[in-house]
């Protein structure tokens, strides 16, 4: 394996592209207790998701890079755009080439949901570059907390579900709340770890705005949201109470919540990254397997 096509490996981020699978499996458990599962489709929405998320990470990396937010202070896992591993033009084409086969795959979906699905696709990707992009990119003015909960949250179960059976309810939409939370508590650990470089290099992150307190008590209350979701939808439909297994989550998140607690060295809240990551798939399985029991 070349060693750019390693670095660009890397650069997806891997450990952290459960927050684009998390939501399509939930959306297709839900919709397979009401009309079953098109599988070509359940593939073809989990290919796009997970290529608009390495898409934004690309872009992410891109556009840090040349605006100066990546230096040498870096505490996160490497970039590999500011490491020299991969050359500006190099991200730059891998990004658009990753959003392209997005839309590529995405015209079948739109084939069978229609213009709804176009939007979202559309809205996704394009928010997925002016999170770091432009001048006034959303990550940077605290924004990126609010796309990703909404993104990786309700829109992308909502839309598997959509794509599923045709129709969006209720239910669907505020179980999508869950793993928008959990993805929300993935991006508050990388904001709390990089605290004093977006400080000084002026990325304004909700934890940047209000301080390191506040990533604590939004982390757990991410992940606390989240189970509560879980047992209110159970409580309102009073049925698939097995859903609640998913708040056995929590049993799995003590030693990241105890990381964020403690405010650890760098090094143990990349771990927690990818730990909380693991949490947002446990919390996935959990769910939708109880939801079809």
């Amino acid at each position: 394996m070349s060693p750019t096509i390693k670095a660009l490996l890397l650069s997806a981020r891997p450990k952290t592209l459960w927050a684009a699978a998390a939501p399509v499996i939930m959306g297709t458990a839900i919709a397979h207790t009401d009309a079953g599962i098109n599988w070509l489709v359940t593939a073809a929405t989990l290919t796009c998701a997970i290529l608009i998320q390495v898409g934004t990470n690309y872009a992410n990396d891109y556009y840090d890079f040349v605006k100066g937010i990546d230096t040498t202070d870096r505490v996160g896992p490497t970039r590999a755009t500011a490491a020299g591993l991969v050359s500006p033009r190099q991200m730059k084409a891998a990004f658009i080439a990753t959003f392209a086969a997005a839309a590529l795959m995405g015209c079948y979906l739109i084939y069978k949901g229609g213009w709804p699905i176009a939007v979202i696709g559309i809205v996704s990707i394009a928010c997925g570059v002016l999170y770091t992009a432009g001048p006034f990119p959303l990550g940077y003015l605290g924004f990126g907390d609010l796309f990703v909960l909404v993104f990786f949250g309700p829109v992308s179960v909502g839309g598997t579900y959509y794509l599923q059976t045709g129709q969006i309810t209720p239910t669907a939409i505020i179980a999508g709340l869950a793993p928008g939370l959990i993805s929300t508590a993935i991006l508050t650990v990388n904001n709390f770890r990089d605290y004093h470089t977006d400080s000084r290099t002026g990325k304004r992150t909700l934890v940047v705005r209000f301080g390191r307190r506040f990533g604590k008590v939004e982390y757990i209350a991410c992940l606390l949201g989240a189970c509560a979701i879980a047992l209110g939808l159970t409580l309102a439909h009073w049925g698939h109470f097995w859903a609640n297994l998913s708040l056995l989550t929590l049993a799995a998140a003590y030693k990241p919540v105890r990381a964020v607690l403690t405010e650890a060295r760098p090094e143990i809240l990349n771990r927690t990254l990818a730990q909380t990551g693991l949490l947002l798939l446990i919390y996935s399985v959990l769910f939708s397997v109880g939801w079809l029991l």
